[in-house]
């Protein structure tokens, strides 16, 4: 008997330091923060158990005792089309997918297959640290386009990507959309704005959407691939279940690439790479998350449950640590915050996070220019974990 069961507890506390966890791992904070004890809150992962029925699935593939190699079977790309057609209205061809083992080797293959050494890839700065190395292991070169902040809102800065995509060597802008840090979901409208200019200028288009199923209340996500058939044909879209429902360990994504060309450069460079497809576990894991209603019934608790904890922590930081600002994300479960008025150094800010309010976050500098004076902490986590570190921080400031 199936022990699936539609109440979710989100509250409830789960030991994951002695899980192999890359966030939760005690030797891994003590060789990236300096110390052991500090409570993680960065890398983008949750503390929450996936959907039962992913649970029961992949107990199910696993008890089947074969593991060789496997195909993706037609019910696995009914289940993406599906999903993406039932929250989102967007038909997907299904030629158009490939898979690659997360998105960020998706952007690897994508830059090395249409970029050549010494060229150049926009990116708009504070942006999600790994796309650096992605341009620059490659050979290429980065060309910030940074966002603008004002009113404690962040907006594209067209005028200056207008500039930046009239550089010979300029041939690729990598977006993010919802955006990692700053929690931007991009409007149709701005989303447009960018492709008109980019595709004037021969610009190809690569985008990040692996955050798009988690859109707070009042905001809609807007693939830029649904815009036109131009910017369809002129685009590469990234997506996954991993940061959905919980299931970055699987490693899989799925790769939309209307183009028949450019989806064919890709898999010959993803063929070149040996970046194959992913494993049985994984396909089973997707799967069941884009069928099971139950798992989609997750979802929407979940959503429900971040937004309480984002209207907790900004209340919370209203009342009790009002130097800090937080900058209020449209979605994703990751809130950037303003520290900038404690007039701290990056180093002495990262000091002070690791140091005296004994937590692991993500230090803004590292997502580029502009980053400076922030820090991005994740709030898919229990309410009481999320409290403490909050506690933590005040306690920080109060001793400063």
């Amino acid at each position: 008997m199936s022990k699936t069961n539609t109440s979710f507890d989100f509250d409830q506390v789960i030991d994951r330091t002695n899980s192999n966890s890359a966030k939760w791992d005690k030797k891994v904070l003590e060789k990236r923060f300096g110390d052991p004890n500090l409570i993680p809150l960065w890398v983008a992962d949750m503390d929450f158990k996936a959907p039962e029925p992913i649970i029961e699935k992949l107990i199910q593939t696993a008890e089947y005792g074969i593991f060789g190699y496997s195909i993706l079977p037609p019910s696995f790309f009914e289940s993406v089309l599906s999903w993406f057609k039932r929250r989102y209205g967007w038909d997907i061809d299904k030629k158009w997918l490939s898979q690659t083992p997360g998105v960020i080797p998706a952007l690897d293959v994508a830059v090395n297959a249409f970029c050549n050494s010494g060229d150049k890839v926009i990116v708009q700065n504070p942006i999600y640290y790994p796309f650096y190395p992605v341009i620059e292991n490659n050979g290429c070169r980065i060309l910030l386009n940074p966002l603008k902040l004002s009113n404690n809102q962040y907006t594209m800065d067209f005028e200056d990507l207008e500039k930046k995509v009239k550089d010979p060597r300029a041939k690729m802008i990598i977006l993010c959309n919802p955006h990692n840090p700053i929690g931007r979901v991009w409007t149709k409208e701005e989303l447009t704005q960018v492709g008109e200019i980019c595709i004037k200028n021969e610009i190809l288009i690569v985008s990040d959407d692996v955050h798009c199923d988690l859109i707070f209340p009042g905001y809609k996500y807007t693939s830029f691939a649904t815009i036109n058939e131009e910017f369809a044909q002129n685009s590469i879209t990234c997506t996954s279940t991993s940061k959905t429902f919980n299931l970055a360990g699987l490693k899989i994504s799925n790769i939309v690439i209307p183009n028949q060309k450019l989806r064919q450069t890709f898999r010959n460079t993803q063929t070149n790479f040996g970046v194959g497809g992913p494993n049985l576990f994984a396909v089973a894991a997707m799967e069941t998350a884009y069928n099971n209603k139950i798992c989609e019934n997750w979802l929407d608790a979940l959503l429900q449950y971040l937004k309480e904890n984002l209207n907790f922590l900004k209340a919370y930081i209203k009342e009790k640590i009002p130097q800090i600002k937080v900058i209020d994300p449209e979605g994703t479960y990751l809130v950037w915050l303003d520290f900038r008025e404690l007039e701290l150094e990056p180093k002495e800010l990262e000091k002070f996070i690791r140091g005296k309010a004994k937590l692991a976050l993500d230090e803004g500098y590292i997502f580029g220019e502009g980053g400076e004076g922030f820090e991005r902490i994740n709030i898919a986590c229990p309410k009481s974990i999320l409290e403490a570190a909050l506690n933590r921080i005040t306690e920080a400031i109060i001793s400063k």
